[in-house]
Formats: structure tokens, C-alpha cells, sequence
């Protein structure tokens, strides 16, 4: 393959978690090289095409099970579903880079990272999972992530804005609140898995807020209110509920005029 799409492609609709992540690898490898090329030629595949394994089993979020850290098997399940958020989160960012077209190299070049950042991430979680005597796939997970790819398949600033600058920027809100139940449970192994993932996501969810940015002013649209419209078009219940980690989501590029209609309006 020579195309970076043809990567996308392979990684978008086969099930097969190794060799997803092994091409994940090598793409962004030769793309750093200068050998993969960016030509749009086929067209794109509806995402209905896109394929996911056979395990985990995919619930409605409110059927999957929650346990408390503290309780027997809770840290193996909230780790099971991390590697679950890690792994679909590859495929978004596969996704996102195939299904949207005629943008600059560098949109492309940005989500390849993204998606080679993710799977590290889901490595080093099923890695730590072996620890919990548990392997990715062995409890139930929710989809709800994959939907909203699915809500926004056909409109690049609504995928911008629901799914970097909404979904993932609730991991800047809420992982350093986990990280601190880790240090008080003395598992510096988990502490350490979750800062290096945490460090890595306020970039990706920059690099959603940069080119969300661009989009609109391409489109002549104000960035913050089209923000705004878009949550409460696209998210269930019009925006997501606070507190928010204003110091993280600065750094990841929303403004303080976003923080404060989110702030003001969350319940």
C-alpha cells in the first residue's frame, strides 16, 4: 500500500486487532518517511462499512456494569474500559482522516499521529490489564462512541466539536480526579499509565480545537457560537455536565467564552 488511505481503508474495515495496530504503526512510520501518498482516487465507503471484532460485547451504556475501584475486580474492569475508549478511539481517528477529503497535509498528518498515539495507548492498557488477569474483550463495553462517529459521518466540524472538543475533552475533566484515587490506592503503575495517556490527549483534543478553528473560518463561521450550536444540535441534553479541568481545556484550545457558556449552562 502507498496510499494513506489504503491504510485507512485496511484498518476501517478488517476486525483483526493486531494487524490494525501493527498497520497503525507502520503508516505513521512510512508517512513520517514520505512515502505514502495522500492522492484521493477511490471514493469513500459509507460508514456502515467499518468493521469492530466480535468481543467486547457492545451494550447500551446504562446495561454495562459499574464497579468501584475499591470493590473486587474494579480496577481490571475500569482499565478493560479505558482499552475499550483507546481502541475505539483509533478507529475515530482513522476515521476521521478517511471519510473527510481536500484538506491540508497537515489535518492528515495530524490524526495519523493521533490514531498511532492511540493504539500505543491500548497497548500499553492490555499490557496492563495482563496484570489484572483479564484480556481486552473479556467484559461487556458501550458503543456510544462509535454513534457519535456515525451522527456526524457527513460533516467535519460537527465530528470536530462532538467528538475531540466534547467526548474526549471529558478525560481532561475527569482524569486527574481518577489519577488521585490511584495515588491514594499506592498503584503507581496505574498513576503512571494514566498521566502518560492524560499528557497525550490534551494535544489531541488541541489538534481538534485547531482544526475546528480552521474549518470554520474557511466556512466564514464564528468558531465559539458555531461551538455552541453544534453541542446543543448533536449532544443529548445540549451540552456536557461540568465541573470542567479549565486549565487543561485552555491549553486545548477552547476559549474562555466556551468555558464560561459551558460553566453557566451545565446543570
Amino acid at each position: 500500500m502507498d496510499n494513506l488511505f489504503d491504510y485507512a481503508e485496511a484498518c476501517l474495515h478488517n476486525t483483526d486487532i493486531g494487524e490494525k495496530l501493527a498497520l497503525t504503526h507502520e503508516a505513521k512510520a512510512r508517512f513520517s518517511r514520505g512515502e505514502l501518498s495522500l492522492a484521493s482516487v477511490l471514493p469513500v465507503a459509507d460508514i456502515s462499512n467499518v468493521k469492530f471484532p466480535g468481543k467486547p460485547v457492545l451494550l447500551p451504556p446504562r446495561l454495562v456494569p459499574n464497579r468501584k475501584l475499591t470493590q473486587q475486580g474494579g480496577v481490571g474492569a475500569f482499565f478493560h474500559a479505558i482499552a475499550h475508549i483507546e481502541f475505539m478511539a483509533i478507529y475515530l481517528a482513522w476515521d476521521i482522516l478517511y471519510r473527510f477529503r481536500g484538506l491540508p497535509d497537515g489535518f492528515y498528518q495530524d490524526w495519523l499521529l493521533i490514531a498511532d498515539e492511540e493504539a500505543q495507548h491500548f497497548e500499553l492498557i492490555c499490557r496492563h490489564l495482563q496484570t489484572q488477569g483479564l484480556v481486552y474483550g473479556e467484559l461487556t463495553a458501550h458503543g456510544g462512541l462509535w454513534e457519535h462517529a456515525r451522527e456526524t459521518s457527513g460533516d467535519l466540524l460537527a465530528r470536530l466539536a462532538l467528538v475531540p472538543r466534547c467526548m474526549e475533552a471529558r478525560g481532561l475533566d475527569v482524569t486527574p480526579g481518577i489519577i488521585s484515587k490511584f495515588k491514594q490506592l499506592d498503584d503507581a503503575a496505574s498513576v503512571a499509565l494514566l498521566e502518560r495517556i492524560l499528557a497525550d490527549e490534551v494535544g489531541h483534543v488541541e489538534r481538534g480545537s485547531y482544526w475546528f478553528k480552521w474549518c470554520c473560518r474557511q466556512q466564514g463561521l464564528e468558531p465559539e457560537s458555531h461551538y455552541q450550536q453544534l453541542l446543543e444540535q448533536y449532544y443529548q441534553g445540549g451540552r456536557p455536565k461540568g465541573p470542567f479541568n479549565r486549565e487543561m481545556r485552555i491549553i486545548a484550545g477552547f476559549s474562555d467564552t466556551e468555558l464560561d457558556w459551558l460553566e453557566n449552562s451545565s446543570p
